[in-house]
């Protein structure tokens, strides 16, 4: 990892670099819309940015979803890194940073869907073994669940429901 990286709440004048690296990162234009519009709709629980010497290289979002329209829980996404800055550490630092935020705010329960060896290292587990399901097709295994408190998910079986500047992705 780079010894002058600083993981930080993203700040109004971080927005065009988090779309720039957002859009590096993914290589279309879906992913940073999504951010933009989660930023108008003022949904965005956790934002935070990736700063190496005051140059922003990574972002995470966390946004709120229900499971079965009743219990609420977060959505991990995205996770960018810039490409030259990627394999450095700086996603595990921002996810941590993320995560760590997420429990100080008093949440319970962290969607996300990817790489299960990747988002293993941060204690998250297959969502169906909890009976929670994804609203589209995607291998079970790639859709996974973090209680960031013992026992968050216990009783929280249903389907997740993304908000509507999902459906821009």
């Amino acid at each position: 990892m780079h010894s002058t990286l600083v993981i930080r709440k993203e700040r109004d004048d971080d927005i065009s670099a988090v779309g720039a690296v957002v859009r590096a990162a993914f290589g279309r234009p879906e992913e940073p819309a999504l951010v933009d519009a989660l930023r108008r709709a003022d949904a965005i629980t956790v934002s935070a940015v990736a700063d190496v010497g005051s140059r922003i290289v990574g972002h995470v979002a966390l946004t709120p979803v229900t499971i079965d329209d009743e219990h609420l829980a977060l959505a991990l996404a995205p996770v960018a890194v810039e490409p030259d800055w990627q394999r450095q550490g700086i996603g595990d630092a921002l996810i941590r940073y993320a995560l760590d935020e997420c429990r100080r705010l008093g949440h319970g329960i962290v969607i996300v869907l990817g790489e299960p060896n990747y988002y293993h290292r941060f204690g998250f587990t297959p969502a169906s073994d909890f009976g929670i399901e994804c609203p589209f097709p995607v291998p079970s295994e790639a859709f996974m669940v973090l209680e960031l408190s013992p026992g968050a998910a216990a009783g929280r079986r249903g389907t997740v429901r993304y908000r509507p500047e999902f459906e821009l992705i």
